[in-house]
């Protein structure tokens, strides 16, 4: 099927298939990403020792620093390329693909070179000790070596599902989770680099698969493809790419920004292992979170789509689906959390001290985590249809404006407790300011979607 043929099926095939048949590859391919994610800790946390896992869990901020920039030019490069196929304007898309892979090298290098110079003091602002700092720095200047490649790769993922190949973008990342697992097993366990063989098999997956993708964009008789004269940057495109990737880039900066002041905060109240018992339960979330975030990747190109066409009543349908499916997978992940805690810990370390601060932390971490479901849908259908400011206000609202400061205020009073309850306390509040923005806009635009 080539890009027209799939761009034109998300306007007309049926919603409830459409939406499985976008969202089913991208929850395999985030499934298998929370699988390595897994593997890899437990891997260094088994083999490297409770340290390595609380210099991996000082690196996050950074990580996820990068991943903001990312997401600002790949999922507002998508968005733009969904709408724009939505109403028929193949020529914008096609430039739209050119100027997403210069804006991936542009930003992937500048973000490489400025965070290579100053890296040592990055790692202690963001928490890292005499103990973690080796580990954290070991790690990081492998990633960042090879952060063009990790921008081009998830940028150029984020456009196949935007141009009707779902399952081309789900093979990419089983193709670099499979061979992930397989270079992290032989570099950390085998040849005992540690937790920078962990780093050198990320990069050397995501090259791989990176190669495979740019020969799929490189075939001439797809409608959108790589060739001479899309590359260069054109400030109109750019600025619709920033203007709506700037919601994804905040919601991963303020994390950047939460992460850091959480390892400080972990770092203050309970001391290294509390970190290493943090980045335990952070990659759980994560794993169960990762089904939400493959509904949302399924659902984008379908709102974007259908808004642009003007479909309003299949772009509803999508964000109710999405809304409900997703709110019963982190059902499943709360009810295994809060009946399994410490074999899920036991996962990543075989420390008695590591074991109970993380089992406790799980449980506490997903306290009310099924409501983070239809929050995290509703912000990314308000960034699919280009409501900005909305979307933006959304995604600052769980951990900036709530998160940062529940988690100053609760350890004064319940200390290494408060910490760690302060994160279903936002999780709580954001989707209690979520529900009334989405009947507010509804109620707000009503007639302009009866008119359709």
């Amino acid at each position: 099927m080539d890009n027209k043929q799939a761009a034109l099926e998300l306007g007309q095939k049926p919603v409830g298939a459409l939406l499985w048949q976008y969202a089913l590859p991208s929850i395999v391919a985030m499934t298998a990403s929370s699988l390595y994610n897994i593997i890899d800790r437990a891997m260094i946390g088994q083999v490297v020792g409770p340290e390595a896992i609380a210099g991996l869990g000082i690196t996050f901020p950074l990580m996820n620093l990068s991943a903001a920039f990312g997401a600002a030019v790949g999922v507002g490069s998508s968005t733009c390329i969904s709408v724009k196929l939505g109403q028929r304007d193949y020529k914008t898309a096609e430039h739209l693909l050119g100027n997403t892979v210069t804006l991936n090298l542009i930003i992937g290098f500048l973000f490489m070179a400025i965070s290579l110079i100053f890296l040592d003091p990055i790692l202690r602002f963001f928490g890292a000790s005499d103990v973690t700092l080796p580990y954290a720095r070991e790690f990081m200047t492998v990633i960042l070596l090879g952060n063009m490649v990790t921008h081009m790769y998830f940028g150029m993922n984020a456009v196949l599902r935007a141009v009707g190949k779902p399952r081309h973008a789900m093979y990419a990342t089983l193709f670099t989770v499979g061979m992930n697992i397989l270079l992290v097993v032989a570099f950390v366990w085998w040849f005992r680099w540690g937790i920078r063989g962990a780093a050198m098999a990320t990069i050397a997956s995501q090259s791989m698969a990176l190669c495979w993708q740019m020969k799929l964009f490189s075939n001439p008789k797809d409608l959108l493809h790589l060739k001479r004269g899309i590359y260069r940057l054109k400030k109109e495109l750019v600025r619709n790419i920033i203007s709506i990737g700037v919601s994804p880039f905040l919601m991963n900066a303020t994390s950047c920004v939460i992460v850091i002041f959480m390892n400080n905060q972990f770092v203050r109240y309970g001391g290294d292992m509390a970190v290493g018992a943090y980045s335990i339960a952070n990659s759980v979330v994560m794993a169960f979170f990762m089904f939400v975030m493959g509904m949302n990747m399924g659902m984008q190109p379908i709102v974007g789509y259908n808004y642009g066409a003007e479909k309003y009543d299949r772009m509803f349908r999508c964000l109710w689906l999405t809304i409900a499916s997703a709110t019963a997978i982190l059902f499943l992940g709360w009810t295994l959390s809060m009946l399994f805690p410490y074999q899920i810990a036991r996962i990543f370390s075989t420390d008695p001290t590591l074991l109970g601060l993380s089992a406790k932390g799980i449980k506490i971490d997903m306290l009310v985590f099924f409501v983070v479901a239809s929050q995290a849908v509703i912000t990314n259908f308000f960034q699919c249809i280009g409501k900005v400011k909305v979307s933006i206000f959304l995604s600052l609202s769980r951990q900036l404006f709530l998160l940062l400061p529940m988690a100053y205020v609760f350890p004064l009073f319940w200390g290494l407790d408060g910490v760690w309850y302060a994160m279903p306390a936002s999780d709580f509040g954001s989707f209690a300011m979520t529900i009334p923005m989405l009947i507010w806009f509804m109620n707000k635009n009503k007639n302009t979607w009866k008119r359709r």
